[in-house]
């Protein structure tokens, strides 16, 4: 039992460590349309409620009582290729077509003339993979899913009337589930026994808390800001499934069937800094620069309780990573405004460490959309393509001679939709 006990916990080990390398190597930043519209550059613009989000400073410049409704439907598309591999039928890989949808809500409320709290729930990290069950690298993963939910209240002050200071405090929620396929050696209990794959699945989630703070000076025709928000740590406990029912019936009963997991990781630190000027009245430039600090994901310990597993200390370095925003708004009339930005994110992920669990790159992400408001409704849309670098990876060298290496070639649209009550 020995044998088959070590690849199995090595094997579920790497689904816990990698499904969090998930929420590493992938920030959903899209949450508001207007701000989607323009690339994200909306740290010194923040004029709606999705500046909890962007920079909590900014909802003390609005009036009234504003709720915000949005979601962003994101559509990846994503082939790996293998042209080492033996058998043609895998030399590409195409990922299965999945639809992601985090939304958000948003609420903010005068309390006086220079108070203002407001409210937000999104979802910043997060998305999956699902690839096909038999491909060569199934012993890596075949599926995964990861959600956090961001519950975050904030209050803003105005320091005088131009500039403003806001701070919140979030309470996050996070769900996982990852599948793989062990392939597991039974032959040293019986010779005619063999190696059977067997498919695992973990389910887990865990809690944190986190803060977010901003700052934002606003003039006649020129704006500057900053925003944080903080790193924050999530303590995963899930539970493992085991399905034997490929294995000879004689042994199944010896073999263990569930267990438990448990890994904490810390999530990084995002700093974003942001212009914006008005060369006339009915335009708008704005800019932004992000850096997130993805180097707390160097190392972590993840604990399996199973019989005869051992605890896993895993060494990643992934790199701090620096976004670049530029976005650019025409206001055509009174109640419409066009908008359209550009974006380089800079990829955290060694290649070492890529695999398709969620594979990484530089990529680069064109922007389009509009405002339209009437009466006290506001409607937004906006549009992204995204392309990300072709990158190719050894797949954490599962197979000898390199036969696992494989070049990724990932493309997403998204589409987002606001809708902003204002009372």
């Amino acid at each position: 039992m020995k044998k088959v006990s070590w690849w199995l916990g090595f094997l579920l080990i790497l689904a816990i460590c990698y499904q969090t390398t998930l929420a590493a190597g992938f920030l959903i930043y899209e949450h508001g349309a207007a701000a989607m519209a323009l690339a994200g550059a909306f740290v010194a613009v923040a004029n709606d409620p999705s500046a909890v989000f962007h920079n909590p400073a900014g909802l003390a410049f609005l009036s009234g009582t504003q709720f915000s409704l949005g979601t962003t439907l994101i559509i990846p598309k994503s082939s790996l290729e293998l042209p080492k591999w033996p058998d043609p039928r895998f030399k590409t890989v195409d990922q299965a077509d999945q639809v992601f949808y985090p939304s958000t809500v948003y609420f903010s409320q005068p309390v006086s003339e220079k108070m203002v709290i407001g409210f937000g729930f999104f979802s910043p990290y997060g998305l999956g993979t699902e690839w096909p069950g038999d491909y060569p690298l199934r012993y890596i993963a075949v599926k995964d899913d990861l959600k956090t939910f961001f519950f975050n209240p904030v209050v803003a002050f105005k320091l005088s009337p131009n500039v403003a200071l806001g701070v919140g405090v979030a309470y996050i929620h996070s769900t996982l589930s990852f599948d793989l396929v062990q392939l597991a050696d039974l032959s040293f209990i019986n010779p005619l026994f063999g190696a059977y794959d067997v498919p695992v699945k973990l389910e887990a989630s865990g809690n944190g808390y986190g803060f977010n703070a901003g700052l934002l000076y606003k003039g006649e025709k020129f704006s500057i800001g900053a925003n944080w928000r903080s790193g924050f740590k999530i303590d995963y406990e899930g539970d493992l499934t085991l399905d034997w029912s490929k294995a000879p019936s004689a042994v199944q009963p010896l073999l263990p069937k569930t267990g438990t997991a448990s890994t904490s990781f810390e999530y990084p630190h995002i700093l974003g800094f942001g212009l914006a000027f008005e060369p006339a009245p009915q335009l708008r430039l704005s800019a932004d620069l992000h850096y997130v600090l993805w180097s707390s994901y160097d190392e972590f310990t993840v604990k399996v309780d199973v019989p005869n597993f051992a605890d896993k200390h895993v060494v990643e370095n992934w790199k701090d990573a620096l976004t670049l925003r530029g976005g650019i708004e025409f206001k055509a009339s009174e109640g419409v405004a066009l908008r359209a930005g550009f974006l380089y994110d800079q990829t955290p992920q060694p290649v070492e460490t890529m695999d398709p669990i969620l594979p990484d790159a530089n990529r680069v992400a064109i922007t389009g959309g509009f405002g339209f408001k009437t009466g006290r409704l506001v409607l937004d849309f906006a549009y992204q393509y995204e392309i990300f670098s072709d990158r190719t990876s050894p797949n954490r060298s599962i197979y000898p001679l390199g036969l696992g290496e494989g070049t990724y070639k990932t493309k997403a649209n998204l589409i987002g939709i606001s809708l902003t009550f204002i009372f």
